[in-house]
Formats: C-alpha cells, sequence, structure tokens
C-alpha cells in the first residue's frame, strides 16, 4: 500500500504548522516511527518556511501567492516535495555555511534527509525534494511493511 497527498497552499506563515500537522498525521496513522516522522516533519517546516518567504514571483499573481507540497509513502521510503513560483535557486542550490546569516533551513533539511536536490520547477520556481528511509514502529499495520 502507498500512501501520497498534494497541498496546494497561500504562501502564508500560517500553511506551515498546517502541512507539518497534516505529515505528522499520516506518518502517526501510517505507523511510521515518531523520530523519522518528526525528522521530516522538521525538514518540511524548513522547505515549507522557504517558500512562504521566498517563494514568490515578482507579479501578485494568484499562483505567485502559493506553494505545493506532495508527500509520497511508498514502501520503505517517505519522498516530499515542496514547489513554489519564486525566482528558485541562485547558481549552485547548495546550502549556506552553518555561520552564514541565510541558507541554514537547507543545510538542515540535508542533514535530516537521506537524499536531497534542489532544483528548479517546470516554471522555473524552487523545487526542494528529500527522501528518507522510513523505520516503522513495532504496532505498525502490516498492510505498509
Amino acid at each position: 500500500m502507498s500512501i501520497w497527498w498534494s497541498l496546494h497552499l497561500r504562501r502564508e506563515a500560517a500553511s506551515v504548522p498546517l502541512a507539518r500537522r497534516l505529515l505528522l498525521g499520516t506518518m502517526e496513522t501510517a505507523g511510521v516511527d515518531p523520530d523519522v516522522s518528526y525528522e521530516l516533519s522538521v525538514a518540511l517546516t524548513e522547505a515549507c518556511a522557504n517558500a512562504v518567504e521566498h517563494g514568490g514571483a515578482l507579479g501578485r499573481s494568484e499562483a505567485s501567492q502559493a506553494y505545493r507540497v506532495t508527500a509520497y509513502l511508498d514502501g520503505e521510503t517517505c519522498r516530499i516535495e515542496v514547489a513554489d513560483s519564486g525566482p528558485g535557486f541562485s547558481g549552485d542550490a547548495s546550502p549556506a555555511p552553518a555561520d552564514a546569516e541565510n541558507g541554514r533551513g537547507l543545510r538542515l533539511i540535508e542533514e535530516l534527509a537521506d537524499h536531497v536536490h534542489f532544483g528548479r520547477t517546470g516554471r522555473g520556481g524552487a523545487l526542494v525534494s528529500f527522501d528518507k528511509i522510513i523505520k516503522w514502529r513495532p504496532d505498525a499495520p502490516l498492510a505498509l511493511t
């Protein structure tokens, strides 16, 4: 069995905890180990906060005021993607040094996930995609393990 969901959220601070709570609820229901769920939720929070802060295009179109979160839980892997319509990442999308003023959220995502990709959407916005191998609780539903 696999689970996936996708949200289109307004670029407002209140959308970040909404996405985080939905992810945590999904992980709890599926039987994912709470430590793994927490790490994924922190990484998601950082990616969403970046989309809220940096994810708008220069215009005030409806698309520039929104971002998308998609999560896939399939077998032993969870993949999360956060896409916006902002200017995207500059040159090398590598995270900033630990002592930098900005960019620490990207470094945190790299530390918490097993694989991370920073790129662009088909429309030029930023795309953060990260995967994590899932550990299951001992009482996880058999259909997902």
